[in-house]
């Protein structure tokens, strides 16, 4: 019988690995998979994880990058890991844009400040000036939110891109608001950068934990290696998805800038 094993894999201090591995227990115990293991690396994933990925090397691996939406990181740099494994990697899309994500952050922000035409939410999200990912998921979110709930305004902002995290008090025009970060693990970022730049400390505006543990962002990452499972064709040559496409193009060219793995 073919063995199912989810890596759950993010970077140090972006990512905790103890919220990461509540979900890989969790994924385990809902039988969505035979295995499940939260990696963590520090700069270089095709160095830091060659040894560790080389282990999990039987069955189908499903490998679900820890993030909510592609970056330089997912589509460039946590690749050039791929080529260590030996199973079949089924690369799984980031859970961003999961409806699940949409009821945990409505669930965050309503249980701080009621959804009615006095009240703002506001979503926080990384956002890029290279790539539209993050942008992407941040709008998804609040296009979805503003249909289904009752708040005035849902405003996204960010920390690498207009409209800026930092200008968005300029936006809200209602007495009461609420800012829900847009990561997945609590860091440096959630709990002092976006705090800094929003100025909570002059009142007026709540603000929500990141997603973190919540059982519906482990519906999320489930639903993904379902998705994928879905996908998969045993006789199709050509590739099912972008991040299908990134493992090929991994394996094509098997190194990860010390020479061959």
């Amino acid at each position: 019988m073919t063995q199912d094993t989810l890596v759950l894999v993010g970077q140090e201090g972006t990512h905790a690995r103890e919220t990461l591995a509540t979900h890989a227990d969790r994924i385990v115990r809902r039988g969505a998979v035979n295995a499940a293991h939260a990696v963590t690396y520090a700069e270089e994933p095709g160095r830091e994880l060659r040894d560790r990925f080389r282990s999990l090397s039987e069955g189908v691996v499903y490998v679900v990058p820890a993030s909510l939406a592609h970056s330089h990181e997912t589509t460039d740099v946590l690749p050039r890991a791929f080529p260590a494994f030996d199973g079949t990697v089924r690369y799984c899309e980031p859970i961003g844009a999961s409806p699940a994500i949409t009821r945990l952050v409505t669930q965050r922000a309503t249980a701080l400040v009621e959804a009615d035409r006095d009240a703002t939410l506001v979503l926080v999200g990384q956002g890029s000036s290279s790539q539209p990912y993050h942008r992407q998921m941040v709008e998804y979110h609040a296009t979805r939110i503003a249909e289904r709930t009752d708040y005035a305004a849902v405003e996204p902002s960010y920390l690498l891109q207009n409209p800026a995290v930092e200008c968005v008090r300029y936006a809200v025009e209602t007495d009461r608001s609420v800012a829900v970060p847009l990561f997945l693990t609590a860091n440096a970022t959630t709990e002092h950068r976006i705090p800094t730049k929003l100025e909570l400390d002059r009142g007026g505006m709540a603000y929500a934990e990141p997603l973190g543990a919540h059982p519906l962002v482990t519906d999320a990452i489930e639903g993904e290696i379902t998705r994928q499972r879905a996908l998969a064709t045993a006789e199709d040559a050509r590739p099912t998805s972008f991040e299908d496409t990134l493992v090929r193009g991994a394996r094509s060219v098997a190194t990860d800038g010390e020479g061959p793995i």
